[in-house]
């Protein structure tokens, strides 16, 4: 009883690899010991806009390379707030190759200073890497009489 409970358990481990429905396969996925993962390393992990105009869209590439010994994926990056969309690639990349993650800010109807994180997720060990933008939101000051003008801290 115990081997056919055995072997069930192995068939279904076996038979549920190659299934993933995002497209990547199972060569594309490391299962070797700590020292064959990939590894991913940011040139910067954070970046400072300075100041920006309300209303302005800006956008930044965070550049990586992958420092592995195997296949690195993204499965998601998400940022802190609907504003804020990272861009990461969606194919495997390879030991040694490099790729970049596009995030665009739109501060439209923002002001003031922002801080915001994008949160990166990988089949690297730590799994989560946390990027970083900041910035400083300027409000232009309108010129019409009847525009209100925003008060100064």
């Amino acid at each position: 009883m115990k081997k056919a409970i055995l072997f069930v358990s192995a068939l279904l481990v076996f038979t549920s690899c190659g299934n993933n429905s995002d497209g990547a396969s199972t060569k594309d996925i490391n299962i070797g010991g700590a020292g064959d993962m990939p590894q991913i390393k940011f040139e910067e992990e954070s970046h400072d806009f300075g100041k920006i105009t309300q209303g302005e869209k800006v956008s930044y590439s965070f550049k990586f390379t992958n420092t592995g010994k195997s296949n690195l994926l993204i499965s998601s990056a998400q940022a802190s707030c609907g504003c804020t969309v990272p861009k990461p690639p969606k194919e495997p990349l390879a030991p040694g190759a490099t790729s970049k993650i596009d995030v665009t800010f739109d501060s439209n109807g923002k002001s003031g200073k922002f801080d915001k994180q994008i949160t990166v997720i990988t089949n690297c060990d730590p799994n989560t890497k946390i990027l970083k933008i900041t910035g400083d939101i300027i409000v232009p000051v309108s010129n019409d009489p009847n525009t209100t003008k925003p008060a100064t801290k």
